[in-house]
């Protein structure tokens, strides 16, 4: 599919992208794009050391199996809740009060 662009359609692509968004807009569009594909591949990178990271905390837990496994650590961004804790009421609304 885009194997067969020639020189000849490239330039024509960039001519139409530089009358769209003007010549004062490439270069922070250019910006934006180098930002956004940066960021993709650092997140991506991330997931694989995560993903690594869990799988050697499972094989130390599998090769232990005579002690207790340790409770995970609530991710960043949430709030631990101890199991045996009511749930919380909703507030109660009261009606408003009538002066006669």
């Amino acid at each position: 599919m885009f194997g067969s662009l020639g020189f000849t359609e490239l330039i024509l692509i960039l001519v139409i992208v530089l009358i769209i968004f003007g010549a004062g807009k490439l270069p922070q569009l250019g910006e934006g794009l180098g930002k956004a594909i940066k960021g993709f591949k650092k997140s991506v990178h991330e997931a694989d050391v995560i993903e690594a990271e869990a799988q050697a905390q499972a094989q130390v837990t599998a090769q232990v199996p005579g002690q207790a496994q340790p409770t995970p650590a609530p991710e960043q961004g949430t709030v631990a809740t101890p199991s045996t804790a009511a749930p919380e009421q909703p507030p109660v609304a009261t009606p408003p009060s009538s002066k006669a």
